[in-house]
Order: C-alpha cells, then sequence, then structure tokens
C-alpha cells in the first residue's frame, strides 16, 4: 500500500529552498540528476522527523487511561525510537523501557509507545526524553511510582567528533516508590535487562 503524503505544501517548499542553499554552500549542484528531488525529499524528511512538535503528549495519554485493581508492576520494554540530537542534528536511536507501579488506573501499553515517539520526534538530548517520558506519565496516569530507562547509540559520537563506534549511553529516570525503594528499581533493571 502506498504511503499518503500529507505534507503542508507551503512549509516543505520553505524548508526545501533551505535545503537546495545548503547543498550548494557545501559544494554541489542541486540541479544535478541526482540531487533535484533531493531537496523536497529532505524537506518531507525533518517535517516527519519532528512530528513531536505538533502533536499534544498529555493528550494522546489521556485518550486511553482505564480502572485498574492489581499489578504490582507493569512494565514495557524494548520501546524502539529514532531522535535528532539537537547539537548536531544528527540521528540517535536506541530502546526505552517504561515501568510504572498503578494506583487504581493503567494506560493503554500502545500510548506508551506513542508517548515515546512524541518526544523522540523533536531536536532532542537523550537525558530530556528520558525525563519528558518520565514527567508525563507521572502526570497523566495516577501511579504510585514511575520508571524510564533509556539505551541509545549517538551518530555524533559515531560519525564525528571522538568517532567511537561502540559507545552507548544509558539514562534513566523515576518518580514516587521508585525513588524511595531501591529493591524496585533493581528488580525494574532485571526485567529490562539492564
Amino acid at each position: 500500500m502506498a504511503r499518503k503524503e500529507t505534507h503542508d505544501p507551503e512549509l516543505t517548499a520553505e524548508i526545501a529552498r533551505h535545503y537546495r542553499e545548503i547543498l550548494r554552500l557545501v559544494g554541489e549542484d542541486p540541479d544535478r540528476e541526482g540531487l533535484k528531488k533531493t531537496p523536497e525529499r529532505a524537506a518531507k524528511a525533518i517535517i516527519d522527523i519532528t512530528q513531536g512538535y505538533r502533536e499534544d503528549p498529555l493528550a494522546i495519554a489521556c485518550q486511553a487511561i482505564f480502572e485498574h485493581g492489581g499489578s504490582r508492576i507493569v512494565i514495557v520494554k524494548d520501546i524502539e525510537f529514532y531522535s535528532m540530537c539537537e547539537h548536531h542534528i544528527l540521528p540517535f536511536f536506541g530502546k526505552i523501557c517504561v515501568g510504572y507501579i498503578p494506583d487504581g488506573k493503567m494506560i493503554g501499553l500502545s500510548k506508551l509507545a506513542r508517548i515515546v515517539d512524541n518526544f523522540a520526534r523533536r531536536l532532542q538530548v537523550q537525558e530530556r526524553l528520558t525525563a519528558q517520558v518520565c514527567g508525563l506519565l507521572d502526570e497523566a496516569l495516577p501511579n504510585k511510582g514511575i520508571i524510564v530507562a533509556c539505551e541509545a547509540e549517538h551518530l555524533c559520537m559515531k560519525m564525528r567528533g571522538v568517532e567511537k563506534q561502540d559507545a552507548s549511553t544509558v539514562t534513566f529516570d523515576y518518580t514516587g516508590r521508585f525513588t524511595d525503594d531501591p529493591s524496585l528499581r533493581a528488580e525494574f533493571m532485571r526485567l529490562c535487562g539492564i
């Protein structure tokens, strides 16, 4: 099935104009055969990559909060994400593991992945991404504790600068009982394979 394009034509054209100029400034000929459509394709790509700016993560979360009386802990692990480093506008990508202790409510599991995507689809740093997912869930979902772990690889470390191919970064953020109980944090890390 063909993907339906929904990009604003005026926004796409304006961004494409800038990409065309960037190509020229780095020494390329934007009119050569292989690059003729590159500015428009790159414009559409950056619009998609930054979709998170045009969505409300709290509204996403609140669409699927339900009554729940069980579960000591709920964990969704290995939520893959792709983001762009705000310092170099190069990709970083990895997986996020989200856990929470319900307090009479639960959230639809797919919403956790959508919340991760919302914050990842912005110019971002991994530390903020981790904190934003944790903070939003703490705000939207009645809970006794939220914990988020993020492990990612950064092309700004692999392609430029220090050029360390095997380096990865792990960040955590947590609230509630996860703050007070190291055994809960340890259980989460064990279940997530961290």
